[in-house]
């Protein structure tokens, strides 16, 4: 059974790119929740154990995750 490089490489090479948005996506989707919010995340989070703010960052993220999963497929 011979490998066929040339369909490795396409494969290989479009999971990088996709993990590169994804990431990025990742990182403006956070960066803008939080210059939205009016306060600290990361306060709110570690020192104040906010729950609730915890679901909606997971929540967001799995949005993005979806969305380029989504891209992915097609």
């Amino acid at each position: 059974m011979a490998i066929k490089w040339d369909v490795l490489l396409n494969a290989v090479v479009s999971s990088i790119v996709f993990v590169t948005v994804g990431l990025v996506l990742f990182a403006v989707a956070f960066w803008i929740i939080g210059k939205v919010s009016p306060f600290s995340i990361r306060k709110e989070i570690e020192e104040d154990h906010n729950t609730a703010l915890g679901i909606v960052i997971g929540a967001v993220i799995i949005g993005i995750a979806l969305i380029v999963s989504a891209a992915m497929q097609g």
